[in-house]
């Protein structure tokens, strides 16, 4: 288990804490990052894109002029997808986009996501992230303190007070540990977790 620094919330070092090498030391699923990442944005996706075909356009159905003996070509109606204001051929319409992909594969992939950041020791261990009020002063001052211009702070519930600290500051965003995922970890620079976020976490990925 690799050991690291558990600070407070004014980044002093205070103790320090194993990370569990199951959800730390564990590559086993790089090769599905790509892949993870493909899902989550895919199945963000609307699908709401659409044009009109012919049958979907106003206008047309009068034959535009007759059908023979005037040296050029065939026409039933203004609205066929060679005319200004026809139809479109072929254009997109409304689906879904999402597809699926098994459950072992999307947690191995998101035990390779934190593996990375930790090999690379961009992992960030605290003790709480608590605050008195909303303000936006500490939390910058932390970030500034340690260095961290990127960073993904998980918490082990939802926090509104600390959410909407963080809000405002660039690169920046928390999540509860139930909504980490792969896009998110590999986007951020800095994982920032803390000491209950690391055991419920733990606890779900291993159950």
């Amino acid at each position: 288990m690799a050991k690291v620094k558990v600070l407070n919330i004014s980044g002093e070092e205070v103790s320090s804490v194993e990370l569990p090498d199951d959800l730390f030391a564990n590559d086993k699923y790089d090769h599905v990052l790509h892949e993870v990442v493909r899902y989550q944005q895919a199945n963000r996706r609307q699908g709401t894109a659409a044009t009109k075909n012919r049958p979907l356009v106003r206008g047309g159905g009068k034959k535009i002029y007759r059908q023979k003996g005037t040296g050029r070509a065939r026409h039933g109606g203004s609205r066929a997808p060679q005319f200004r204001g026809g139809g479109v051929a072929h254009g997109p319409r409304p689906r879904s986009y999402a597809f699926k992909l098994n459950k072992k594969l999307r947690r191995g992939a998101l035990k390779s996501a934190l593996t990375r950041r930790a090999s690379a020791e961009q992992v960030l261990v605290f003790d709480s992230l608590e605050l008195s009020e909303i303000k936006t002063k500490p939390v910058a001052q932390l970030l500034a303190k340690l260095g961290v211009s990127s960073a993904l702070f998980v918490l082990p519930e939802q926090d509104g007070t600390f959410q909407k600290s963080a809000r405002n500051i660039p690169y920046v965003k928390v999540l509860a540990q139930e909504g980490l995922n792969v896009e998110d970890i590999l986007r951020h620079k800095h994982l920032c977790l803390t000491t209950d976020a690391v055991e419920k976490l733990s606890e779900r990925l291993q159950a």
